[in-house]
């Protein structure tokens, strides 16, 4: 069984470059595909090849987001070790909420999330955090604990900072934590599409007058729309003066402080009290790792701390913390050995130069079509994601409608093309591409495909 499995993988893993980035199915094929797996499972077994063929079905009808040609969103490309590690890990199914029932392996995840709070993130001696199932609940955690450090078991009054391109995460996370949507405030943008610092601080004095109780600021470290970095150690001053908690959404940009070129964009960082991390965008990890690391590991304890007398006979394990302990999830697997065999087996070079490559790409990306006359490539990439849209024709909201719509009309004639998947967002009312460069997978040959795709796909559509 293992072996038929195992077989399947590779030879799909093998072909990811020749596969389609999208699915080929026509819409009426997908609905029939999708009311066939809604059937209950049968009352006797079946056969394991079979099932293995309808899985592959299945499978082919979804984007290709391990695939080279997925350049749509972030993609999650997935490392082929780390899924030979998850799968030793599930067969084995040792538990994890708790330390002392398999202290070695415990001790083996906390290695990971040590290196990523000081390592990676610059956090100080005894900084620390968890593993999660991603980004989202990464930053509720923080929201959690924020709340809790700030104001106790009072949450009335409190309010929370961040943009107008932070992830939904964020305010959902505040919701989800007790904060009304009316408390969650939205600070302004500068040009360069960046957290204004001036304006961050004069909403927080105006709500402190007005009798509420700022808590939390949230910045962004490479933000899902553009990629962009807010200025983090200006921010991380304003949190210091307003004495607010300050939580930096690093689930995107946070590993490419791994560069020398991330490091510099990246610089303040090292100043937060917690950093969402997600080791399955630029870690090329499997989706479902993400991780939370803070300055202050007994912040994180108090706020979710919560045990029953059923674990009486659970001892403490040394210098390593019970992860039950540190999030709102008592059962949970191992989920540090999918990160820890890969940078074991591959060393964090490998993940360094990976990374390089991604900047390298996207920048030979923005010097491209910056030269296309039709489109307007309105920033430099702060990391690896190039937006573009058609240019209008001129100043006027009509030459601005046009170009909306024509711009539209090239995403979907982009990815008609099947080879490369790309997304679009809304940037200041202006409908705008995007090209997310992370796959591990993805390499200049196929960015070249891309760039040929796209600028012969601007020469088809009428002039906006």
């Amino acid at each position: 069984m293992g072996r038929l499995v195992l077989d399947r993988v590779i030879e799909r893993t093998d072909n990811l470059a020749a596969r389609p980035a999208s699915s080929p199915l026509s819409p009426r094929a997908e609905a029939d595909l999708v009311k066939s797996f809604l059937a209950p499972p049968p009352d006797r077994g079946g056969d394991l090849k079979v099932l293995l063929a309808r899985l592959d079905e299945a499978v082919d009808c979804a984007l290709e987001t391990a695939g080279p040609g997925h350049l749509a969103y972030i993609p999650g490309s997935g490392l082929y070790s780390a899924a030979l590690a998850e799968f030793y890990n599930r067969a084995v199914n040792r538990y994890g909420g708790l330390a002392s029932v398999a202290p070695a392996l415990a001790a083996l995840e906390e290695s990971v999330i040590r290196w990523m709070a000081r390592d990676v993130c610059g956090l100080p001696e005894g900084s620390g955090g968890l593993l999660t199932s991603g980004g989202s609940l990464a930053t509720f955690s923080a929201t959690v604990t924020a709340r809790h450090h700030r104001l106790g078991e009072d949450p009335a009054r409190g309010t929370v900072y961040t943009t107008a391109f932070a992830h939904h995460s964020v305010a959902k996370a505040a919701r989800l934590a007790g904060i009304p949507a009316t408390r969650i405030r939205t600070v302004p943008h500068t040009p360069d599409l960046r957290m204004d610092p001036h304006a961050a601080a004069a909403m927080i004095r105006a709500d402190r007058y007005a009798g509420l109780r700022p808590f939390l600021l949230v910045a962004t470290a490479g933000t899902t729309d553009t990629g962009t970095i807010d200025p983090l150690p200006q921010l991380a001053d304003l949190a210091r003066r307003e004495d607010v908690w300050f939580h930096i959404d690093a689930a995107y940009g946070g590993f490419f402080r791994l560069t020398a070129r991330g490091e510099e964009r990246l610089a303040g960082i090292e100043k937060a009290d917690s950093v969402t991390l997600d080791p399955h965008k630029t870690l090329f990890m499997p989706f479902g790792t993400g991780a939370l690391v803070v300055r202050d590991v007994a912040a994180l304890h108090a706020a979710h701390e919560g045990t029953g007398s059923y674990l009486q006979d659970m001892g403490a394990a040394g210098s390593v913390p019970d992860s039950g302990h540190l999030g709102p999830e008592l059962t949970h697997e191992i989920r540090g050995l999918r990160a820890w065999l890969p940078l074991h087996l591959h060393g964090v070079d490998a993940f360094r130069e990976a990374l390089d490559e991604k900047l390298d790409l996207a920048e030979h990306v923005h010097d491209t079509l910056s030269g296309v006359a039709e489109l307007e490539v309105p920033q430099r990439p702060d990391l690896s994601t190039v937006i573009f849209r058609i240019r209008p024709a001129d100043g006027s909201r009509a030459a601005t409608e046009r170009a909306n719509e024509a711009s539209r009309r090239l995403l979907e004639r982009i990815n008609g093309h099947r080879r490369i998947v790309l997304s679009s967002t809304i940037v200041d009312s202006r409908y705008t591409l995007r090209v997310c460069v992370v796959s591990h997978r993805t390499h200049h040959d196929r960015i070249t495909e891309a760039l040929n795709i796209i600028t012969a796909e601007v020469r088809n559509i009428p002039a906006a």
